[in-house]
């Protein structure tokens, strides 16, 4: 059986950020974590200093490993694969505006070793009052247990099988896009491998908590796509 490390890239957020490390690291948890900084501003490393013997997670800064602003996703996710196949282990990603439970990842883990063509394994994300929500807004509950899903996955909460992260080199991702969920969803079909979405394991999701310029997706559509196509963000 493959291990499992977990990562949660950051960029600030605090608010968010806090609930999720406090939610993951509750109760006796040994899986390895790493938090991502991706240039966070002087609180949010101060908490995360002060806090990290507490929840124990490794801080890695990503200022120590590039002089690019962020975002600088696509550094975090090679530098996380190549962690993950150092240890022989499955990679989970747990964004910063999701609250995930030890035994969720417990239960991912178990699905990801448990089906021989995983490529990445999710949980459904849900509104604190346990909807379905965005980016799963297309899922139903009379859905199966384990949906095998012909659509795009999401990073929120996530597993990259070993398998996956072997056949397919992160150093492929474009560097001009922001996010790669869609991209890497793709290229695991491609592959030979298919998706699942573990409804029995919800997480909840507070959608663009953890990048609040993409709340004017709702609030003001004609600036977010103005920004969108200009500062070329949020590009899949």
């Amino acid at each position: 059986m493959n291990k499992l490390i977990v990562i949660t890239p950051i960029k600030d957020s605090l608010e968010t950020l806090r609930n999720t490390i406090k939610a993951l690291r509750s109760g006796a948890n040994p899986t390895p974590y790493y938090i991502f900084d991706d240039f966070s501003n002087d609180e949010t490393i101060s908490w995360l200093k002060k806090h990290q013997e507490k929840y124990q997670f490794e801080i890695i800064h990503l200022s120590d490993h590039t002089s690019e602003p962020s975002p600088n996703y696509r550094l975090t996710l090679n530098m996380a694969r190549k962690m993950a196949l150092e240890q022989n282990a499955h990679l989970a990603i747990i964004e910063s505006d999701v609250i995930a439970e030890p035994q969720t990842l417990e239960a991912l883990l178990e699905l990801t070793e448990e089906l021989p063509d995983a490529g990445l394994v999710g949980s459904v994300t849900t509104d604190s009052n346990g909807k379905i929500n965005f980016p799963y807004s297309y899922v139903k509950k009379g859905m199966p247990d384990v949906y095998q899903t012909p659509r795009s996955m999401s990073f929120c909460c996530t597993v990259l099988s070993y398998d996956l992260m072997k056949a397919f080199d992160f150093a492929e991702l474009d560097s001009s896009r922001d996010w790669y969920d869609v991209y890497i969803t793709k290229r695991a079909r491609q592959l030979g491998f298919n998706n699942y979405i573990s409804l029995k394991n919800p997480v909840i999701h507070r959608p663009h908590g953890s990048r609040p310029w993409k709340m004017l997706k709702y609030k003001n559509p004609v600036l977010y796509y103005l920004k969108k196509f200009t500062q070329k963000r949020d590009r899949i």
